[in-house]
């Protein structure tokens, strides 16, 4: 177990264009959470620090988008977000936001120490312009190939498919985000941060002195990084939404938001402690305080390379101890995507489940994408709830209470002789704390909840082995005993749950009507619920989720995909106009489906025999994905009869089915009595 007394805990600012989704919550704001309340736990002191990240593009974005200004934007999303994270229960000491005064002034004075040290390389260069916009374009309001994996959507700075950080320079066949032109070249003014100045000291800070404890996934980025040669980064931009470049010759120019918003973690420490009347600098400058960040896969550049490169120029200030980033997590098999409303939203979560907050932090955790991307599925979710925290947990606690109330009037009964069972119960729970400690100094979280609801089990097996409920008709004393001890694992459970099912713990105490033991005293006290006490009100720590309410989340996803088909569906524009002489050449007859065959080697086209009425042809069709051939035999057809005659796979077709889509987009004939109407004919 660490040493450090202190902890500076950051949590990824995120952006305030949109709430929170179980994306976010799983890669960063859950394990970060959880850290920070077993080490106030542990006896550490703690600040967890995090906040509204309000001058990145992306928000620039929403508002031309909505029509509003930037200003608009983050004040409603600060909001939202910072009421969701209270109302989840994330343990936030600050949850700040980089409008704030405080921020843009520690931001510019970071800026200008470095300008003073001469830590900046000043340089023009040419940038990406949208003419018609009249504006440079930063990272974001650039789209184009990644050079890298040759992902056709990647942004200006980064690529979301490889991970690769990049110049937007750099990007093949660059698009404005703002009008979709193809931008020219400008020269611009700009300030750099030479990390290549810094590449040896990260080598022998990360490579050397971070391979053995940092998660394997973050060093293999940041290892990759450095050996493909780091280079000077531009630390100003081209626009009129974040802090003023605060020096000579930055008129009209602001900070990268990459390099005010790690600083967003000093600020909104300063803040809070001028709140709180601490100093805030043993957090960032004394060398006993661990630094920890939490972050997604996306950020691993940023708090690796950047920030601690930053924080080296600037020479006063500690440097992270680790940088726990974790993988993706996709949602029922498909990449989260806010654009898309692919998600599960925090507020709508809320709102859909009020008292199962725990519920959703615990399928994410026991999901956790630590070192590779996961799938949050509502079935799993589900299932995690009614088998493990219902079945499991709840069951234990459940049976403890109802049968200390009915046996002992909901007193903790005086244990009799102990049995070596019994001995040995007891000396289990005095391990879990150490193993639980373990998982979560290594931040593997999701071992720490199974190793909780391991404990859980064992309460549970202690129960259905002793069965009080058949010992107490013959033996008392005994009965005391085996319920004393239950007691205890269930006093355990109260502590030793609060970092990753906090609503629950509180409950249970309120149920055990108990005094909140330390971490340690699980591990060193002999009684942790003393005979004669006595318990509070029972209730149900967990209730079952019904296949109704998964159904209703289900159905959201579905309604979301169909309206993003809608929306990216491809209108064929109006042909030609033709004369209605044109139209009366066309020879459309009502047919019937006399055979129909699958054709070897494809799997669109059936090769069919159809009765126009005038003879009998074939006519191949390319309706195999929507039809089996044995369901078409007699269906009635319209057929374009005096179409010239043409060879597929070697079959002449002599004619075309006319088809239609209906309005839920299913492939149907066009036939006299068919009256449910088209979106546009098919020709198949």
């Amino acid at each position: 177990m660490s040493t450090a007394k202190r902890y500076t805990i950051t949590a990824a600012l995120p952006y305030t264009n949109g709430p929170i989704h179980i994306g976010h919550l799983a890669g960063v704001y859950v394990p970060a959470d959880i850290y920070a309340r077993y080490k106030r736990l542990t006896g550490h002191d703690v600040a967890f620090i995090c906040g509204s990240d309000e001058h990145g593009v992306p928000i620039t974005i929403k508002a031309k988008k909505e029509g509003v200004t930037p200003q608009d934007i983050v004040d409603k999303y600060h909001a939202i977000i910072k009421q969701s994270f209270e109302d989840f229960g994330i343990t936030f000491d600050n949850y700040s936001r980089t409008s704030a005064k405080i921020h843009h002034d520690t931001a510019s004075e970071f800026f200008k120490t470095l300008y003073d040290k001469n830590e900046f390389v000043e340089e023009v260069r040419e940038q990406l312009y949208d003419a018609d916009a009249k504006q440079f374009l930063a990272d974001r309001f650039v789209v184009g190939t990644c050079p890298k994996c040759g992902n056709e959507e990647s942004y200006g700075d980064q690529c979301e498919n490889c991970g690769t950080s990049h110049n937007a320079t750099d990007l093949i066949n660059p698009k404005s985000a703002i009008t979709g032109n193809a931008p020219s070249l400008k020269e611009t003014k700009h300030w750099y941060l030479p990390l290549n100045k810094h590449e040896e000291f990260l080598k022998e800070w990360i490579l050397k002195g971070h391979e053995k404890d940092w998660k394997p996934n973050v060093y293999g980025q940041v290892k990759s990084w450095i050996t493909d040669g780091l280079r000077p980064r531009a630390v100003t931009r081209d626009l009129d939404w974040g802090i003023p470049v605060p020096v000579e010759g930055g008129e009209g120019k602001v900070l990268y938001v990459w390099f005010d918003a790690p600083i967003g973690y000093i600020s909104a420490t300063k803040e809070w402690a001028a709140r709180e009347n601490k100093d805030w600098e043993p957090y960032w400058k004394n060398k006993d305080t661990k630094l920890v960040h939490f972050i997604g896969k996306d950020n691993i550049v940023f708090h690796c390379i950047i920030f601690p490169s930053m924080l080296k120029a600037e020479g006063s200030y500690i440097l992270p101890d680790n940088v726990p980033a974790n993988e993706f997590l996709n949602l029922e098999g498909n990449k989260l995507s806010t654009s898309k409303n692919w998600a599960v939203w925090l507020p709508e979560y809320l709102q859909d489940f009020p008292d199962k907050q725990d519920v959703l932090r615990y399928a994410l955790t026991a999901n956790a994408p630590e070192t590779k991307d996961n799938d949050f599925t509502w079935k799993d979710f589900q299932a995690r709830n009614n088998n493990e925290l219902v079945a499991i947990f709840g069951n234990f606690i459940n049976r403890v209470a109802v049968l200390t109330n009915k046996y002992y009037d909901g007193i903790v009964p005086e244990p009799n002789t102990l049995t070596t069972v019994d001995e040995e119960t007891l000396a289990a729970i005095k391990a879990y704390p150490s193993v639980i400690s373990s998982s979560l100094e290594r931040y593997r979280f999701r071992e720490a909840s199974q190793e909780l609801m391991n404990l859980a089990r064992l309460g549970n097996k202690y129960l259905a082995d002793e069965e009080p409920w058949k010992v107490i008709k013959v033996d008392e004393a005994r009965t005391q005993t085996i319920m004393y001890v239950a007691l205890q694992i269930a006093s355990a459970l109260a502590t030793l749950s609060e970092p990753f099912l906090p609503f629950t713990s509180a409950k249970l105490k309120t149920i055990l009507n108990t005094e909140e033991n330390s971490w340690e005293d699980i591990s060193t006290k002999t009684v942790l619920l003393p005979a004669g006490h006595q318990l509070g009100k029972s209730e149900l720590l967990f209730s079952k989720i019904e296949d109704s309410e998964i159904q209703i989340q289900l159905d959201k996803l579905e309604a979301s995909k169909k309206a993003n088909e809608a929306a990216n569906k491809v209108v064929e524009p109006q042909k030609d106009t033709i004369a209605f002489e044109d139209f009366t050449k066309l020879d459309i007859r009502v047919g019937t489906i006399l055979e129909a065959e699958k054709m070897p080697k494809t799997k669109k086209l059936l090769v069919l025999k159809v009765d126009t009425g005038i003879d009998t042809r074939t006519i191949v069709s390319g309706i195999a994905e929507s039809f089996k051939p044995e369901d078409i035999i007699g269906k009635k057809v319209t057929v374009l009869v005096n179409l010239a005659p043409r060879k597929l796979r070697g079959v002449e077709s002599q004619g075309m089915i006319l088809m239609t889509e209906t309005p839920e987009g299913k492939l149907v004939f066009v036939n006299p009595d068919d009256t449910n109407v088209s979106n546009g004919l098919h020709i198949s």
